[in-house]
This record gives C-alpha cells, sequence and structure tokens, in this order.
C-alpha cells in the first residue's frame, strides 16, 4: 500500500483543508490524476495523485483539517494483487464442556391451555377532559425542522471554488437541500439596476448597490439614492489573511534591497513579430513570454539568486521553478509555477503561462501547478503600471517586477529615437547575496533581450 498525504502546496503551508473527494474505495486513478480538492487558505487546489493504483479506503472525510504529509487515502498498486478467491475464515472451535455432573434433564413442557372463545369487545373508556386552556383539534407542537444540508460532494467543489460559504445559502431542494443552482444564484446574483453616475458613486464609498431602493423608473437607483458607508472593520477572507501572514513575515525578516534597470524591446518585438507571422494565431507569442523567457535565463546564469534561504543559510536550487503572480478574481493573488522555464521554448513557455493563468482564474489550480518555486516575477504591465517594487516570497531570496512596454525617447548612436522600453526591478535578499550579484541579473536579462537569438531563433527560410 501507498499512502496519499495532504501535500505541501507552499512554503508557508502547514496544514490544509479536504474540500471534496473525487474518488472512491475501489475506483482507479491513473498517474497525474485529480483525487481530492484541498484548501489551503489560500485557494482551493486540484490535488493529483501520482500513484497510479486503486483506491483501498479513504482516511480523512471532507471538512477535516490535518498537517501537511498526513495520510488522506491508501492506494493499493499494481505490485499488491487481490486475490480473487480469499480463504474464508475458519470457523470458531466448539467449546467443550466444563467438567462436574451431568447437568439434570430438562423438566417437561406444560398441557397448552385452551384458547377461550372470543366475546364481544369491551365498551372504550370516555375520553378524558381536555386540559386547561387546551383547544380541541389543535395539532401537536412542531417539532424542529430538519437542518439544510447539502446534496453532495459537487455542491461542496462548486461552493469551495467559486468561494460560496454554504452556512449562508438557503437550500431550495427537499428539506432544505442545497443544489448546485442555488450557489450559482449566490455566485451570479441579479444585476442591480443602476445609473451610471450612481455606481461610480456606489464605488468611491463602498457601498453594495444590492440592498439599495431606487427611486428612478422601474426602481433604478439614483445618485441621491447611494447612502453614505458605514465604516466597520471586518475580517478579510482566509486568502487574503493568508497573503497578510507571508507578506508581514517578508519584510520582518528579509532584508530587501531594490536595484532596477530599462531595458530597450525594439530588436525582441521585431523578432516576436516575425515569428508570429509565420504561425496560426491561437500559437502567437505574447511580449510577456519574452520577457519571462529572459528572466528565466538570466536565473540559470546567475544562480546565486535561484533558491532558497533555509535555515540561515541559501541553498542554490538544480532547476529554475519561475512563480508568476496572478489576480484572481474577487482580489486575492496566487502564484501557479512554471517549472523548468529557462529549458523551455518561447512557444512552450507560453503555452504554459496561458494554461496555468487560465486555472488559476477559473480557480482550477492543481498542486502541480503551485509550491516550489525558486524566485518570482510580477508583471502588472497590463494594467498600466511602469515600474513595480516587489516584497520577496520567503523562502525565495529573489522577485523580479516587470512594467509596462511604453515608447520612449531613446539615444541611439548619439541621435534620440523612439524605442519601446520596459522597466525592469529586482527585489533581493541582503542575506543570500548583495547588489553587484543583483546588478549581475538584470544586466543578463537585458543582454538576452537586446540580442534575441537565444530566446527566439530565427527560423531558416
Amino acid at each position: 500500500m501507498v499512502a496519499f498525504t495532504m501535500p505541501s502546496l507552499g512554503a508557508d503551508m502547514t496544514e490544509g483543508t479536504v474540500v471534496a473527494w473525487l474518488v472512491a474505495p475501489g475506483d482507479t486513478v491513473a498517474r497525474g490524476q485529480v483525487v481530492a480538492v484541498v484548501d489551503t487558505e489560500k485557494a482551493a487546489i486540484d490535488a493529483e495523485c501520482w500513484t497510479p493504483g486503486v483506491v483501498e479506503r479513504l482516511l480523512v472525510g471532507v471538512g477535516d483539517k490535518v498537517a501537511v504529509g498526513t495520510p488522506l487515502a491508501e492506494i493499493r498498486t499494481a505490485d499488491v494483487p487481490v486475490d480473487p478467491h480469499p480463504v474464508p475464515p475458519e470457523p470458531p472451535l466448539p467449546i467443550p464442556p466444563l467438567p462436574g455432573p451431568p447437568m439434570p434433564a430438562p423438566p417437561p413442557l406444560p398441557e397448552p391451555v385452551p384458547i377461550p372463545p372470543p366475546t364481544e369487545p369491551a365498551p372504550l373508556p370516555e375520553p378524558s377532559p381536555l386540559a386547561e386552556g387546551a383547544t380541541a383539534g389543535a395539532p401537536a407542537p412542531p417539532g424542529p425542522l430538519p437542518e439544510p444540508r447539502v446534496s453532495s460532494p459537487l455542491v461542496r467543489l462548486d461552493a469551495a471554488r467559486a468561494g460560496v460559504d454554504l452556512q449562508a445559502v438557503h437550500g431550495s431542494g427537499p428539506t432544505g437541500m442545497i443544489m448546485r443552482s442555488d450557489v450559482r444564484r449566490v455566485r451570479h446574483p441579479p444585476r442591480v439596476r443602476a445609473s451610471p453616475y450612481a455606481r461610480r458613486i456606489a464605488r468611491e464609498r463602498g457601498v453594495d448597490l444590492a440592498g439599495t431602493r431606487g427611486t428612478g423608473p422601474g426602481g433604478l437607483i439614483r445618485a441621491r439614492d447611494v447612502p453614505v458607508a458605514r465604516t466597520r472593520p471586518r475580517p478579510g477572507p482566509d486568502s487574503r489573511r493568508a497573503t497578510a501572514t507571508l507578506m508581514t513575515r517578508s519584510k520582518q525578516e528579509i532584508p530587501h534591497f531594490y536595484l532596477s534597470t530599462q531595458v530597450d524591446l525594439a530588436e525582441a518585438l521585431a523578432r516576436l513579430r516575425t515569428h508570429n507571422r509565420t504561425v496560426p494565431v491561437p500559437d502567437r507569442v505574447l511580449p510577456a513570454a519574452l520577457l519571462l523567457a529572459a528572466v528565466a535565463r538570466a536565473l540559470r546564469a546567475v544562480p546565486e539568486l535561484n533558491g532558497h534561504w533555509v535555515d540561515d543559510t541559501f541553498r542554490t536550487a538544480d532547476h529554475v521553478h519561475l512563480g508568476v503572480a496572478v489576480a484572481v478574481r474577487g482580489g486575492g493573488l496566487t502564484v501557479p509555477v512554471l517549472r523548468d522555464a529557462d529549458t523551455l521554448d518561447l512557444p512552450a513557455l507560453m503555452a504554459a503561462l496561458t494554461a496555468a493563468g487560465t486555472r488559476a482564474r477559473a480557480g482550477h489550480l492543481r498542486s502541480s501547478d503551485v509550491g516550489g518555486a525558486t524566485a518570482t516575477v510580477t508583471n502588472l504591465g497590463d494594467q498600466g503600471v511602469d515600474a513595480i517594487i516587489g516584497v520577496i516570497h520567503p523562502p525565495q531570496v529573489a522577485l523580479v517586477g516587470i512594467g509596462a512596454v511604453r515608447d520612449r525617447p531613446w539615444v541611439v548612436d548619439g541621435a534620440v529615437v523612439v524605442r519601446p522600453v520596459v522597466d525592469m526591478t529586482l527585489a533581493a535578499d541582503h542575506r543570500a547575496t548583495d547588489g553587484a550579484t543583483g546588478a549581475h541579473l538584470l544586466r543578463e536579462a537585458s543582454r538576452l533581450l537586446h540580442r534575441p537569438d537565444d530566446l527566439l531563433p530565427v527560423d531558416p527560410a
């Protein structure tokens, strides 16, 4: 037997909650199959089983929170065959009689008693008078109503992925059973009718218009209908609290230092346009993948920034597993990992980035998508941000921030020309390295982007 254990899905994860089981005892599982959904406080993750076999039994129930490494299920592998003809257990041996005088013979049974013929039934007694204050024909007081219950693990899975608290959902099924349609209704409530100006005021005041009564035609909410928000503290969701804990630890423990540079992308983007004209539209590569490739290969060239600070020692990683910060719906941040990013060509890196980002935003990240990053990249260029001064994700020692690509004046051979330029900023851990090493990393990334032959070779004619 092989134990399927609670996976470690991040350096800061110590425990997780089983949200749903997607297999049952007797099911056959393949290598890499998703068998459970695990809540890590940051997100609900699809946990994969990497041991093919048959599920022997589930050891942890839905809703149970256990420590990392705790066995969740037993998997019977192919080298443990099942006996098709099990030997039945031997019957128990007869108990010998105790020594002593023989037991006397049992007495004879008595003669059967004759049954008399049926007689007329006795008249029923008069009903007792009602208690004082009681009413004739009044029904008995109702017992407690059955508590709402979830119909299936699939409903719990939908709720976990949508961030819906089932305790606040009114079930529409029999006896208050919560159905999938109830979860969808909570996730996608009816659209509120409000004027654009009213919506703008509501955003500025932090007011939810769902409970606001409109005085306009057909209940339209006008600007004068928007109430003034009452400021009151309230705890954030688990994902926000987990991020807050990790970032607080980072700023308290890691002595950050920052370096930045500007990179001319004229040659790289020209090469990228040439490549994209030769491939179908779905296979085209975005500039984000080009920048990730440059950072990944720069980390391979500067291993002093690729690894983890553990037990007061820096440990260089053997691979470049690049974490990519992704904003998720409803707020919050998740960091899927592009494994061996320095070895992937640009089309493969683009495909991995697209797949990981899609799963992250849909709440369908797998256990193989998270954990083990050796450095992180955060790119807010699509949000119009010019430069990013980031916070390192412990136990990593480096984070690279990438801003928007903008046309800027640039001096080339003594002449001022317009070039597409991007800001790259490095946040590094001063315990593991120093400024010269950080400058080496940024210089290597800039070199790769200035001469992108290594990133995107020219296709032979």
